[in-house]
């Protein structure tokens, strides 16, 4: 079976009245997704939508209370088009399934699920979004670094990539960067206040900031951008 890469970060909410569907598949389930939440009708599954971040929907059309059609509308009316949606459905509900359709889901899963075919819907709802998000996020760091021209402020970058840990946090002071890298106490208050206003540094208290989460891909460009110096 694939790997299905784009579904390992992926925070999922299925939903399924019937408990023995909803046993299997979501068992199928934790194992290829980054978050796995159950619910067991449309009010529960409302419940979690409100105190959690969910990429990925997954929802039975009939349902007690709150049923999958009316699920989808509530979540639209509160949270838009911003979570992808997958629906579930019998051979039988082919009026609910023309209605959901109309509602804009990404896609659909017949009963008896099929493992494999669930897994290769969810990849193609999910995808567009989590490219969309990276590309944003590349975005982010080349308009950002294109700020920092300039010998000084490349080397400050560099010397913070260098010394953070493994979850992007540096525990330093100017004065330490100062004595590292032989520059003036202006210009690392001046890069550090750059780094901030473009997102990819955040200070936690004194002394300690934590650097933006997609920054260790910015080393590339750095370095082009010393060499473009040094040219």
């Amino acid at each position: 079976m694939k790997e299905y890469e784009v579904l390992k970060n992926a925070r999922i909410l299925y939903v399924e009245d019937e408990e023995d569907v909803l046993k299997f598949t979501s068992m199928v389930l934790e194992d290829y997704t980054g978050e796995l939440y159950i619910a067991k009708n449309g009010e529960e599954a409302l419940e979690i939508l409100a105190h959690q971040k969910i990429d990925l929907l997954i929802t039975d059309i009939l349902m007690p209370r709150v049923s999958g059609i009316e699920l989808i509308k509530e979540m639209r009316q509160r949270y838009g088009r911003s979570i992808s949606t997958i629906i579930t459905t019998a051979h039988a509900e082919t009026h609910y399934l023309l209605e959901a359709i109309d509602l804009g889901v990404d896609g659909y899963v017949l009963k008896p699920i099929d493992v494999e075919d669930l897994l290769r819907v969810m990849e193609k709802a999910l995808l567009p979004k989590m490219q969309a998000h990276e590309l944003a996020s590349k975005n982010l760091l080349i308009n950002a670094i294109s700020v920092f021209v300039g010998g000084k402020k490349i080397e400050i970058i560099k010397y913070l990539l260098d010394n953070c840990d493994q979850d992007n946090v540096f525990h330093g002071s100017y004065e330490d960067i100062i004595a590292a890298l032989n520059v003036s106490k202006p210009t690392v208050v001046k890069t550090f206040k750059q780094l901030m206003d473009t997102g990819l540094l955040t200070r936690i208290k004194n002394k300690i900031y934590r650097l933006h989460p997609d920054i260790s891909g910015s080393r590339a460009l750095v370095e082009v951008e010393e060499e473009e110096e040094e040219a």
